[in-house]
């Protein structure tokens, strides 16, 4: 169990690299464990991609950070589909050695920033957890860096005046505030777990879910729509 994010609202500029080496730690190994075949797979949650080409925009993501490179159109839908094209004949171990090398490079480079690629850090965590959905293995979106992304998706909602929500979650033993919180609407309420907050907050599905919105629609609460 762990304390809300809401308690301390200062930025913890390590908090996005641990998050990322926490999911490296687990990820690197199942992927270095899965069949040539596994790396075809569809991603439900990002339509016309397989695991490999999420693995290859997470991958170039990392290195552009790590290399300081941000064109004009960055991490655009267009930025993403040349950067997988670009690795198009790169070996599928050639894909995962660089997201790992991202996955530890970056972490310093990101607390560097000022907070402005904190947002970067939970996208990778939840692609993370797309792939592992892909696979059907347990625990997508949750996991050992379940309580950083948390904490970090509650600020980044909260910085970006983000529709007001209070999540009495199984996994905290405190209520988490996200979004604003100026008063200019009542909150929301969440009950429910912690992977199925996520899956709302990114417009994962969440089909089987059990859990209780009350105040606000799942729609308003994608980070990413």
């Amino acid at each position: 169990m762990t304390t809300p994010a809401d308690v301390h609202d200062v930025r913890d500029p390590d908090q996005p690299g641990r998050l990322l080496a926490i999911e490296r730690d687990a990820l690197i190994p199942l992927l270095r464990a899965r069949t040539e075949e596994d790396f075809a797979l569809p991603v439900g949650a990002c339509p016309g991609w397989s695991v490999r080409s999420v693995l290859a925009h997470c991958s170039a993501a990392l290195t552009r950070v790590v290399e300081n490179r941000f064109e004009e159109g960055v991490f655009s839908p267009e930025s993403n589909d040349r950067d997988i094209a670009e690795r198009d004949d790169w070996s599928n171990a050639r894909v995962v050695d660089e997201l790992e090398r991202g996955m530890t490079e970056a972490g310093p480079v990101i607390a560097g920033a000022g907070g402005k690629l904190d947002g970067l850090a939970l996208g990778e965590w939840v692609h993370a957890g797309d792939v592992r959905d892909a696979f059907g293995e347990p625990g997508a979106y949750g996991g050992a860096g379940l309580a950083d992304a948390l904490a970090l998706l509650a600020r980044i909602t909260r910085e970006r005046g983000h529709v007001p929500l209070h999540a009495d979650l199984d996994d905290l033993d405190e209520p988490l505030r996200l979004g604003e919180s100026g008063g200019e609407r009542p909150p929301g309420r969440f009950i429910g777990d912690g992977p199925t907050l996520v899956r709302l907050y990114t417009g994962r599905p969440v089909d089987r879910a059990e859990f209780e919105l009350v105040g606000v629609e799942a729609k308003d609460l994608n980070i990413f729509g």
